[in-house]
């Protein structure tokens, strides 16, 4: 039996490109948590990312130029598959479903982005083993706090049509958290250096 969840149609009876949209739209499933399915699907896409900045690291080790050009596509290419897989899910009855995780996924990766000049795999003098995870847990807990809170431009973003709203709101809360954690990343490397 599939567990269809609220406002999750049966998937034994969409399109392929209905059922592609669902997979990606709900952030590969963490969308139909039962319990606070925007946190479900924003620790989806920070674990997401920590494995894959791991990885990259670990084949070009103190490269930042890899991560970066990862996480921009993972940015850009998510935001477009996003618009369309959310808009997919997005109903006249149901414009925004809870399950439509992946504006969450994006939102995070942009928060995240100080994270690139992190050393993954190797302790250094300047990055202590502990910060990569550190740093992303702070990332995770400021974007939320942003998408819950949805400070301009956010609340008016998310009234636009179908997966525009959807994405872009938590695409703001993203850039949001983004400001925040630079702001606080040099903040600390300041202090590391001259303190």
């Amino acid at each position: 039996m599939i567990w269809t969840g609220w406002a999750t149609p049966d998937i034994r009876q969409m399109s392929w490109g209905n059922r592609l949209a669902w997979l990606i739209g709900s952030g590969f499933g963490s969308g139909l948590s039962p319990l606070a399915p925007g946190t479900a699907g924003a620790a989806a896409a920070a674990g997401l990312y920590c494995v894959l900045m791991v990885l990259l690291d670990l084949a070009w080790p103190s490269s930042i130029a890899p991560r970066l050009i990862v996480l921009a596509a993972m940015i850009i290419g998510g935001t477009v598959v996003g618009v369309w897989a959310t808009g997919r899910m997005s109903t006249e009855s149901n414009p925004d479903p809870g399950s439509a995780v992946w504006d969450e996924f994006v939102g995070m990766w942009i928060s995240l982005i100080p994270t690139a000049w992190a050393t993954w795999h190797l302790p250094s003098i300047m990055v202590p083993p502990w910060w990569p995870i550190w740093w992303v847990a702070l990332c995770f807990f400021a974007f939320r706090a942003f998408d819950t809170l949805k400070p301009w431009p956010c609340r008016g973003l998310e009234d636009l049509h179908g997966g525009w709203g959807i994405m872009l709101d938590d695409i703001a809360a993203g850039v949001w958290a983004l400001v925040v954690s630079t702001v606080l990343y040099f903040a600390i490397m300041a202090a590391m250096v001259y303190l």
